[in-house]
């Protein structure tokens, strides 16, 4: 068995001000950095300058994102739901990549009101399933209206169980890239 932890990306999309995104994703990351199969490293959509449009050559951000993206083994996309889809800057930052998120596991956290940030996550599994990668079943979500995640008990077992996923696809992908490339 490797020993080598999985590299995870854990992307904070939304770059609205006054979210709640990045309290999010510090919360996930605290439970997930306890794991010693893995190490993360956060790409927070606000720390990138990003195009409103995409240019015909990349920027240096744009370039930036696309070799993170491609360093990492799995990702773990924190998403708000809004209006009954995710945020804008999350499309473009994925978009920003094609052939680095290839052959690799993605995970989710969501929050939102009511439906828990749901509606966004069903819409980023087609997107990413347009890219190749392997979308984990179990999700983290957060009913807003419930609090924040540090007021919140009772999801510890979803970030393990979700993190279980994204270890195992995580290592058989790595292993299945070094044996052969990833070719469609």
């Amino acid at each position: 068995m490797n020993s080598c932890p999985l590299r995870v990306a854990v992307i904070i999309g939304s770059t609205r001000e006054g979210r709640v995104g990045d309290a999010v994703g510090k919360w996930f990351t605290d439970r997930a950095d306890d794991r010693d199969d893995l190490v993360t490293e956060v790409l927070d959509l606000i720390d990138f300058t990003m195009p409103a449009e995409l240019p015909e050559q990349p920027t240096p951000e744009m370039k930036r994102f696309a070799r993170l993206v491609d360093e990492a083994e799995a990702f773990v996309v924190v998403t708000p739901e809004y209006n009954r889809s995710f945020p804008a800057s999350l499309k473009q930052a994925i978009d920003t990549a094609y052939d680095e998120w290839r052959a690799k596991p993605v995970g989710f956290v969501s929050y939102g009101y009511r439906s828990q940030g749901l509606y966004a996550v069903e819409q980023l599994r087609s997107i990413f399933t347009e890219l190749h990668t392997v979308t984990m079943r179990d999700t983290v979500a957060f009913n807003l209206l419930d609090g924040t995640p540090a007021d919140v008990d009772g999801q510890g077992q979803a970030v393990t169980t979700l993190l279980d996923e994204l270890v195992w696809w995580g290592l058989a992908l790595r292993e299945a890239r070094a044996a052969r490339p990833y070719v469609c």
